[in-house]
């Protein structure tokens, strides 16, 4: 099965235009992502993405740290060349493993960062490698020549970006051309159109890949209560499931379920839909066969002019639906 491609950059990747988040599958030692892990459902899932045609998978040396790229690793054994395989780097990770809650992007740090991320992978070559978070410290034009020379040495394919604003997008275009740049996008979310990074992206010819699309799970419906939620899930901390926004986002949400019924589609579909319309990517996170589906065939959905219309006067550009991160993430944000 064929899923219609995207190009992403100008040199030469093309990738599905939907992709498979694969934080969850693991989570972290003290941290709740989106619910317990099952390696055994987890790997099936990557397997069945591949059958679907689904063969970008997004993981991050972070995410455990290192246990998801190593589930990853056991997921695409045997078969590494079937797999577009993007990771990141940034979140300073010791040599004890502990992460230290800082973003190192020095040229050192970036040298260990990909080997490890090899290793843990287990494969010679990762296709996009993602500068994970901007190090403030550090010209952003010296960690992407650090990267270029990588690329040089084949050890990745093509550079990415996350979470970067249009100005440093620029500078670091300037030094070896940007293939991705990954942020946060959704109905719920829209920092990046409206400060211009969508259009700066577009002028460049550097594609755009969608993290959290279903706005952290809260446009997948399911979420009706901030008690859905476990007591140790991350989302707590964040904004927009606090009391001032959580009802008013529900409200946004049922308004969104009501046209998806009336298409006979899920909510999360429709979500999906609507990112992929714009020509960009989505890598919604799952670690079930069922979602996965689910997803994949959101893919093929056509949305016409009056649709995306309708949709994006239930959640203007500008509603406030709450921070993403709490005050400590949104001050690592480039913007």
């Amino acid at each position: 099965m064929k899923l219609k491609e995207i190009k992403l950059g100008s040199q030469g990747l093309v990738i599905p235009n939907i992709g498979l988040g694969c934080m969850g599958m693991t989570g972290f030692d003290d941290i709740d992502t989106y619910g317990k892990a099952d390696e055994k459902e987890a790997i099936a899932t990557i397997h069945r993405s591949l059958e679907l045609g689904g063969n970008f998978l997004d993981t991050a040396d972070l995410y455990g740290p290192f246990k998801n790229e190593q589930l990853i690793a056991k997921a695409i054994e045997g078969n590494r060349d079937e797999y577009i395989i993007a990771t990141k780097f940034g979140w300073e990770i010791d040599d004890n493993e502990q992460i230290t809650w800082k973003i190192n992007g020095s040229r050192e740090y970036l040298k260990k960062s990909v080997e490890r991320s090899l290793k843990n992978l287990k494969t010679d070559y990762i296709d996009l490698y993602y500068m994970h978070r901007l190090d403030k410290n550090v010209p952003v034009e010296e960690t992407v020549g650090a990267m270029s020379d990588l690329v040089k040495e084949g050890k990745i394919g093509y550079i990415g970006l996350s979470e970067v604003s249009s100005e440093t997008v620029k500078k670091a275009h300037a030094v070896h051309p940007i293939s991705a740049v990954q942020s946060e996008y959704s109905l719920f979310e829209r920092t990046v159109e409206e400060k211009g990074v969508l259009k700066t992206l577009h002028e460049l010819g550097i594609g755009f890949v969608a993290y959290s699309p279903l706005g952290r799970g809260f446009l997948s419906g399911q979420i009706r209560s901030i008690d859905d939620l476990p007591d140790n899930d991350f989302r707590r901390e964040i904004p927009r499931f606090q009391e001032e926004h959580f009802h008013k986002n529900i409200e946004l949400v049922e308004a969104i379920e009501n046209m998806a019924k009336e298409k006979e589609i899920t909510s999360s579909q429709l979500a999906l839909a609507w990112i992929i319309s714009k020509g960009i990517v989505a890598i919604p996170g799952t670690k079930r066969r069922k979602y996965l589906e689910e997803n994949i065939e959101a893919s093929k959905i056509i949305l016409s002019e009056s649709d995306i219309q309708k949709l994006e006067s239930i959640v203007p550009l500008g509603t406030d639906t709450g921070a993403t991160y709490d005050d400590f993430g949104m001050g690592l944000l480039d913007y």
